[in-house]
């Protein structure tokens, strides 16, 4: 059995584009690395999800992908941040930033105990 978790609905295209931000243009495999190592191997991700979700970004324009040449000299597909997706970026970080203050004030010690 498995240490690592799956990567929790919502999440994916935060990581990703936070990913692109930090990292500059990453092909799919680097990017599913990334986030594994960022998460201390806590994460399983799994890539029938990462593509689809690659493609729903670059559709939606906060992504961008060019080919190019990986480490191995494979032809890879390799996608890097649109000014769109640093929008993006900012928009989902506030409202996870949020997200996460309203569950820290259900999981705080309530006064009563």
């Amino acid at each position: 059995m498995s240490d690592k978790t799956d990567v929790w609905q919502g999440t994916l295209a935060l990581m990703v584009l936070k990913t692109l931000e930090s990292m500059g243009p990453l092909h799919g495999y680097g990017i599913a690395r990334r986030i594994e190592q960022t998460s201390g191997d806590l994460l399983s991700l799994n890539y029938g999800t990462l593509y689809p979700a690659l493609l729903r970004l670059e559709q939606e324009g906060a992504i961008a992908s060019e080919w190019g040449q990986s480490e191995n000299n494979r032809r890879a597909k390799f996608y890097s941040l649109t000014r769109a997706g640093h929008r993006q970026l900012h928009k989902e970080t506030q409202s996870w930033e949020q997200t996460t203050a309203i569950l820290a004030r259900f999981l705080a010690p309530s006064e009563e105990s």
